[in-house]
C-alpha cells in the first residue's frame, strides 16, 4: 500500500475538525500565473492511487478536459508553513488549492457560482477528504471568493491547459443573471418514461422539487432529472444525502438558464 506522507494526514485532521473561519491579517497574496502546458508533475503527491479511511482514489492521467462543479472548503493559519502533498510549503497566503485526484501540481480556475467571482489557483496538495466537498482552497484564495465567512461555498474548478486558459466561459453571466438557477441533476435517460419513473421515485421517498428537463435540439433526445434550484451549500448536502439513501450517487451541479 502507498503511505500517505505527514502533510496528508495533518489535513485530514484538520478537514475532519472542519474549517476555520476566522480571518487575519498577514503578508499579501501570491498570484498564479495561468499556462498553456501541463505542468511537470511533482516528485510526490503523485501515486497512482492512495487510500484514506478504506477509501481508493485514483490520481488522474491528466488535467486536460477536467471540470467539475461541488462544494469548496478552505484551510488557513493551522498549516502554514508545513509541507504539502507535492514538497511545496503551504503558505496560506499563496493562491493555492487541494484536490483528491488532480495531478499535482495543477494550474485551475476556480469560479463561486454563487457571486460568479473567481481565482486561478495552483492545485498542489491533496485533499479534501470530507464527504460532498471537491477541492480545498487556501486563505487567500478563499478570501477572493469571498467565502470565509460561510466557509463553504458552491464552486465550478476547470483545469487550465492547452485551449481553455483564455476561455472564461458563460459562467460571471449566468450567474448573475437573475434567470439562472442551480441544479443537482441525478440522472439523464433517452427515454421520457425511465426520467420520469426516476423522478416519481424521489417525490415518493420525500424529496421535493423534482423536475425532468427535455433537451432541445439535440439528437438523441435526453430526458435530465434535477433538483432544485440549489441555493445554499447546506441545501446542496442535504439532498446529496438524501438521494444517496436510495441508491442515486452520480450527481452534479449544473446550471439552468430559464
Amino acid at each position: 500500500m502507498i503511505r500517505l506522507n505527514l502533510s496528508l494526514l495533518t489535513l485530514m485532521a484538520l478537514l475532519i475538525n472542519g474549517c476555520g473561519s476566522t480571518q487575519w491579517n498577514g503578508s499579501p497574496t501570491r498570484q498564479v500565473v495561468a499556462t498553456t502546458e501541463e505542468l511537470p508533475r511533482s516528485k510526490s503527491g503523485n501515486p497512482p492511487f492512495y487510500e484514506v479511511y478504506g477509501v481508493r482514489y485514483t490520481v488522474m492521467n491528466t488535467s486536460v478536459g477536467y471540470k467539475e462543479r461541488g462544494v469548496a472548503s478552505w484551510y488557513g493559519k493551522k498549516f502554514h508553513g508545513r509541507s504539502t502533498s507535492s514538497g511545496e510549503r503551504y503558505d496560506m497566503y499563496a493562491m493555492t488549492a487541494a484536490h483528491k485526484s488532480i495531478p499535482l501540481p495543477t494550474i485551475a480556475r476556480v469560479t463561486n457560482l454563487n457571486n460568479g467571482k473567481s481565482v486561478i489557483v495552483r492545485i498542489n496538495d491533496r485533499g479534501p477528504f470530507v464527504k460532498n466537498r471537491i477541492i480545498d482552497m487556501s486563505y487567500a484564495a478563499a478570501i477572493e471568493l469571498d467565502m470565509t465567512g460561510q466557509g463553504t461555498a458552491l464552486v465550478e474548478v476547470e483545469a487550465l491547459t492547452a485551449g481553455n486558459t483564455n476561455n472564461k466561459d458563460t459562467i460571471e453571466d449566468a450567474t448573475n443573471d437573475p434567470n439562472s438557477h442551480m441544479y443537482l441533476q441525478v440522472g439523464a435517460f433517452g427515454e421520457a418514461r425511465n426520467a420520469r419513473s426516476l423522478a416519481d421515485h424521489l417525490n415518493r421517498n420525500g424529496i421535493d422539487k423534482v423536475a425532468v428537463h427535455q433537451s432541445n435540439g439535440e439528437t438523441p433526445m435526453l430526458y435530465r432529472v434535477r433538483i432544485g434550484p440549489v441555493i445554499s451549500v447546506s441545501e446542496y448536502d442535504q439532498i446529496v444525502r438524501q438521494v444517496e439513501t436510495l441508491q442515486v450517487a452520480e450527481t452534479h451541479l449544473v446550471i439552468e438558464t430559464l
